[in-house]
């Protein structure tokens, strides 16, 4: 079975975001990886210091085939520096497992999928 980590803020800790309609869609995508018998884990990332250990811990925590880095640390130009960190955090924890990127929370799936070495 595949596996896929998907990363992103802990949309309880970002300001000015429904946090409760991002969990949603979150939950939403996640039993959409288990329509398709994929194994999916969310690492949700606080935002402040302690980010880069809750990252590295998800990373290492077994072999990934696709990790995805959500559009809330790609996107927002004040976490760019951030955004490089967790790509290089990847490439040095989890180094076999290909790099996806969504557009938002809803298209998670798709974005993983991409990267698979067999879609389902």
């Amino acid at each position: 079975m595949s596996s896929v980590l998907v990363l992103g803020f802990d949309p309880h800790a970002v300001p000015d975001t429904d946090a409760e309609a991002l969990q949603s869609a979150l939950d939403a995508e996640l039993a959409r990886f288990a329509d398709h018998a994929l194994d999916a884990s969310v690492a949700l990332l606080p935002v402040d210091a302690s980010a880069v250990s809750v990252a590295v811990a998800a990373l290492t925590e077994r072999k990934w085939d696709v990790v995805v880095i959500g559009g809330g640390i790609r996107k927002p130009e004040p976490a760019l520096l951030f955004f490089e960190q967790v790509v290089n955090l990847v490439r040095e924890h989890a180094p076999g497992a290909a790099l996806a990127f969504n557009s938002g929370i809803g298209d998670t799936f798709e974005a993983a999928r991409r990267r698979l070495p067999a879609a389902p």
